[in-house]
C-alpha cells in the first residue's frame, strides 16, 4: 500500500515540488549562484568531466525545473482559491495582497542571489487574477497563446522584412557584464548594494529577452487547469492521462530538441536565429518539463518508488524557506564576501556540494515539520495573507 494513499492532501505534489527546488539548486550550484567562471588549472580530465556533468545536468533540469515550479504555483493558486470558494469567498483580493508579499521576500532574496525568480513570479502572478473565473476553454487558449510566444514571432515576422539588420546586443547582456565589480569582491554590502540595483535588471531582461514572461503566465495558467481537473489526485483515469502526457511530450521533445539545436543552421541572420531560438526552447522545455512531470507522477505511484519519492515532500512543503535558504547558503560558499569557492570549483565539484545542501535541506525540513506544521516562512507568509 503506497504512503499517504487515503489523504486528501496532495503529497506528490509536495514531492514534486521538492524535486523541483532540489534541481534548481542544482543548476544554482554549477553556476556559482549567476557567477559563472571557469577554475585556472583544472587537469584535462576534470575540464572533460566537468563538461559531461555540465552537459547533462542542463540538459536535464535547465529551464524545466522552473517550469514545473511555475506549473506548482498554478496548482496552488487553484487550491487555495477552491478552499475559500467552498467557505463563499473569493480569494482573489487575498492572492493580490499575498503576491505582495512574496515581492516582500524576493527582494530579500535577490539581495543574496540576483537570479531570484520570487520578485518575478509575484509579478506576473497578478496575470492570474483577471482568469480565475474563466471557463476552462477560455483560460486554455489564453495560456496556449501566451506559449506561442506572439512576442518573438512579431520579431521574427519583423526580421523577415530586413534580415540582414544585424540586432543589437540583448539588454541584460551589459548588466551581466558588471558582476565582475562586486560579487568577487570580499564586501556584503556592495555584493547586495550589486544584487539589487544591477542583477535585477540583469534578470528581468533576461527573463523577457527569454520568453520567460509569456512561457511563465502560461504555465500559471496550465497548473490552475490541472487543479480544476484534478490531475494530481490519485485515480485510474489519471494514471491514463499521465501515462499519455509522457508518449506524447517525450514524442514531441525529440523534433523540438533538435530544431533548437540546429536553428542556426536554417538561417545566417542573428535578426532570425534570435527570436527562433527563444520560441524553439520555450516549446522543447516545456515538452522535456511534461515528460518529467508524467514520469514522477507515476513512479510516485509505484510501491517500488513512492517512499523513495516522498523524502522529498518536506522539502516541497518547506520550498520558500529552503529556496531563499539556498540563495543565502550558495552566495556565502560561492561570493567573494563569503568562501569564495568560485575560484576552485568546477561543474563537478559544485555537483557535490549542491548533493550535499540537498541532504542537508532534507534533514532541516524533516526536523522543522515534526515540529512545526509549516516551514518558517511558510508560516510567516500565511500569518501575513490573513491579516485583518
Amino acid at each position: 500500500m503506497l504512503i499517504n494513499q487515503n489523504s486528501s492532501r496532495l503529497y506528490v505534489v509536495d514531492a514534486l515540488r521538492g524535486f523541483a527546488i532540489i534541481s534548481i539548486m542544482l543548476i544554482h550550484n554549477l553556476e556559482h549562484f549567476d557567477y559563472y567562471f571557469l577554475p585556472e588549472n583544472l587537469s584535462p580530465w576534470m575540464k572533460a568531466l566537468d563538461k559531461q556533468v555540465w552537459d547533462v545536468l542542463f540538459f536535464l533540469f535547465a529551464g524545466k525545473s522552473y517550469a514545473i515550479f511555475a506549473l506548482l504555483f498554478g496548482l496552488t493558486f487553484f487550491i487555495q482559491s477552491d478552499n475559500q470558494a467552498k467557505k463563499g469567498k473569493d480569494f482573489r483580493g487575498r492572492f493580490a495582497w499575498r503576491l505582495i508579499l512574496l515581492l516582500g521576500f524576493g527582494i530579500i532574496n535577490s539581495a543574496f542571489y540576483q537570479g531570484d525568480i520570487l520578485t518575478i513570479y509575484a509579478i506576473i502572478g497578478f496575470g492570474l487574477i483577471p482568469v480565475a473565473k474563466l471557463k476552462d476553454s477560455w483560460v486554455l487558449i489564453i495560456a496556449t497563446l501566451l506559449m506561442l510566444q506572439p512576442y518573438e514571432w512579431i520579431n521574427f515576422a519583423c526580421a523577415l522584412q530586413h534580415p540582414e539588420v544585424t540586432p543589437a546586443n540583448p539588454a541584460s547582456w551589459a548588466y551581466f557584464g558588471k558582476m565582475g565589480e562586486y560579487i568577487p569582491k570580499d564586501s556584503f554590502i556592495d555584493t547586495v548594494v550589486g544584487n539589487l540595483t544591477n542583477g535585477r535588471p540583469a534578470v528581468f531582461n533576461w527573463s523577457w529577452e527569454n520568453g520567460r514572461v509569456f512561457q511563465t503566465l502560461s504555465l500559471f495558467m496550465l497548473g490552475m487547469l490541472a487543479g480544476r481537473k484534478g490531475l494530481f489526485k490519485e485515480s485510474d483515469s489519471n494514471i491514463r492521462f499521465w501515462k499519455k502526457a509522457l508518449v506524447i511530450s517525450l514524442v514531441a521533445f525529440i523534433p523540438l530538441y533538435q530544431a533548437k539545436t540546429n536553428v542556426g543552421t536554417w538561417y545566417t541572420s542573428e535578426a532570425l536565429i534570435r527570436p527562433l531560438s527563444v520560441i524553439l526552447s520555450s516549446w522543447a522545455n516545456l515538452a522535456f518539463m511534461i515528460f518529467l512531470v508524467s514520469s514522477f507522477v507515476l513512479l510516485y505511484r509505484t510501491s517500488l518508488f513512492n517512499k523513495a519519492l516522498n523524502l522529498l515532500a518536506p522539502i516541497g512543503r518547506m520550498s520558500l524557506s529552503n529556496y531563499i535558504i539556498q540563495s543565502i547558503l550558495g552566495s556565502f560558499i560561492y561570493y567573494g564576501f563569503g568562501l569564495g569557492m568560485y575560484q576552485f570549483t568546477g561543474a563537478t565539484h559544485c555537483l557535490i556540494i549542491g548533493i550535499c545542501l540537498a541532504i542537508l535541506q532534507g534533514i532541516f525540513s524533516t526536523w522543522w515539520l515534526h515540529v512545526h506544521k509549516q516551514g518558517p516562512l511558510e508560516s510567516l507568509w500565511h500569518k501575513a495573507t490573513w491579516i485583518g
